[in-house]
């Protein structure tokens, strides 16, 4: 059985010895470089560099793309369980159906829950 996970392991150790050697070699490397106030300040296209940070975005933002996400992975979850449920039905009952009701009551709860919570309106 252990001779079965030999490549794995193998690949493994030379992923992190190819990783650590590049490391290894990039510190060396970069100090021999001499540092300067100029070499170390940011380039931007042969411009000085503006000072000051970039512009904040709302948490709405943030929310409305989470939630984008999470409703967006369910259809990747729900299309190979429709694909496969016809014959599925045939060998497990209708456990498979309960199973995917159950996964779309949980998502709807969290639904509810952000309408409540007044997390779609961008006028907040």
């Amino acid at each position: 059985m252990i001779k079965d996970y030999l490549p794995v392991l193998l690949q493994i150790v030379v992923a992190v010895g190819f990783a650590g050697s590049a490391l290894l070699f990039s510190v060396i490397l970069g100090r021999s470089a001499r540092r300067n106030p100029t070499k170390d300040s940011p380039y931007e296209c042969g411009m000085l560099p503006e000072e000051g940070s970039s512009p904040r975005f709302a948490i709405k933002f943030y929310l409305i793309a989470m939630l984008f996400i999470l409703f967006d992975l369910e259809v990747v979850f729900m299309y190979p369980w429709a694909v496969i449920f016809r014959d599925q039905l045939a060998s497990h009952g209708t456990t498979i159906l309960w199973s995917m009701l159950s996964f779309v009551s949980i998502l709807t709860v969290g639904y509810v829950y952000a309408l409540k919570k007044d997390v779609l309106n961008w006028k907040n």
